[in-house]
């Protein structure tokens, strides 16, 4: 029997969030940008009325401002999409537990198992739609089919708040009949190396002979043709596995250059407070360290580091951070900015092995007190407690906290194309 798998895409994500927190907006185009006083930046994402407009995502801000007189661009406020995200993915776990992240506004959902208690694929997705609008005011595009592949497919078929079935009797007229690059990874570079050949749609990807497409683009070549033919078997992953994202990170360009170590555990240690307060927020925890150091001539690097266990306690990052930066700067220019980052991302109660060399009651005390500087911060303001080591250079303070840049997961992380 064939599974049955939904791929749920949020409409216009980022803006419709602003939108239920902004009424006053309520009919006008708006844009969820970069930093618009500065005058740079892109579109992360826009309204409808916006789009309409011709207000593109990717573009810049002047260009979204030329194209659409009047736009409204608000900043990016991941914290809380982070938070709709998971709304999301508590209504989705309700028809199955195997509800798989794609981004924070994308996820596939196997239903196979739901369907002779709740009816079949469509009728799931049209509860699922259903729900969204009466709990969250937001609405999605759904996808529906028996593989990953074409429900997501189905998902960016039709927009906004629409359902499409792509089932074994309609998938070469709705999929075969489309251009090339709309089948997931075909990009722009590989689009132009089947057009060369005179590859244009997904039929035609699907017609080719698999050896010659694995002869021109390697195994990537050989996983389009699994994708066109509806083949791909891989998984959904278990809910709560993985975190909607790979990463959360700060950083920032300091108010004056760094010049000594002591000054950069001062940033590091301000950085990896508020991405391990983002972490407990969302109740992620992660077991990759990364930091970025860029100096005064604006050259950079970046390092990271696995750790035996997934964390979001601020004192295990800054140290962490610390140690990659010892091993890796040698003080030749002071320091203009740093970053930090946490990847690897799981959820905080997600199951891990115990480390030998780690006190797990040490570190059960550090987690409760950072819960509880969390607790003084919300109330009382981010300076009501501060760490001693600020002290030491109180003139070295974020002028602004840069937010996180969410990155979706890739398709193929999770593990190996899975074909019959």
């Amino acid at each position: 029997m064939d599974r049955v798998i939904l791929h749920s895409d949020a409409n216009c994500f980022y803006a419709s969030v602003e939108m239920l927190h902004h009424p006053e907006y309520d009919g006008l185009p708006l844009a969820v940008g970069g930093d618009a006083e500065k005058r740079h930046g892109i579109i992360l994402t826009a309204n409808y009325i916006a789009k309409r407009r011709g207000v593109k995502t990717g573009s810049a801000l002047w260009e979204a401002r030329q194209a659409c007189p009047g736009l409204i661009i608000v900043p990016p406020n991941y914290d809380q999409y982070i938070r709709f995200s998971g709304y999301l993915r508590e209504i989705y776990s309700k028809y199955s537990d195997r509800v798989e992240s794609f981004g924070l506004d994308e996820s596939w959902i196997d239903a196979t198992h739901s369907v002779g208690i709740r009816g079949d694929g469509l009728s799931i997705a049209n509860e699922i739609s259903r729900d969204v609008k009466n709990e969250l005011g937001l609405t999605v595009s759904i996808g529906v089919s028996w593989n990953k592949i074409f429900a997501k497919f189905g998902s960016d078929y039709k927009k906004p708040d629409a359902i499409t079935v792509i089932d074994r009797e309609n998938y070469r007229r709705i999929v075969w009949t489309k251009p090339a690059e709309d089948l997931l990874y075909v990009g722009r570079a590989t689009k132009r190396k089947l057009a060369n050949v005179g590859i244009c749609t997904i039929g035609q990807i699907a017609e080719a002979d698999p050896d010659y497409l694995q002869g021109m683009l390697g195994k990537h070549g050989l996983m389009l043709s699994i994708f066109a033919h509806g083949e791909d078997k891989t998984p959904v992953a278990k809910e709560n596995t993985d975190a909607p994202m790979k990463s959360i990170g700060n950083g920032m360009t300091m108010p004056r250059d760094l010049v000594n170590d002591m000054e950069v555990k001062m940033a590091f240690y301000m950085l990896s407070e508020t991405v391990a307060t983002r972490l407990r927020e969302n109740h992620f925890a992660g077991n990759i360290i990364e930091i970025y150091v860029r100096d005064n001539d604006l050259m950079g690097f970046t390092r990271h580091h696995k750790i035996p266990v997934p964390t979001n306690i601020s004192d295990e990052i800054a140290r962490n951070a610390m140690a990659l930066f010892l091993a890796n700067y040698r003080w030749h220019k002071p320091i203009r900015g740093v970053g930090v980052r946490v990847a690897g991302l799981k959820g905080e109660n997600y199951p891990y092995q115990l480390d030998l060399f780690n006190s797990e009651e040490r570190r059960e005390k550090q987690l409760a007190a950072d819960r509880a500087v969390d607790e003084i911060r919300k109330r009382f303001g981010t300076a009501a407690v501060q760490r001693g080591l600020m002290y030491f250079g109180p003139d070295i303070t974020p002028r602004k906290r840069q937010e996180q840049t969410i990155h979706p997961h890739s398709y193929l992380e999770r593990g190996n194309l899975t074909m019959g």
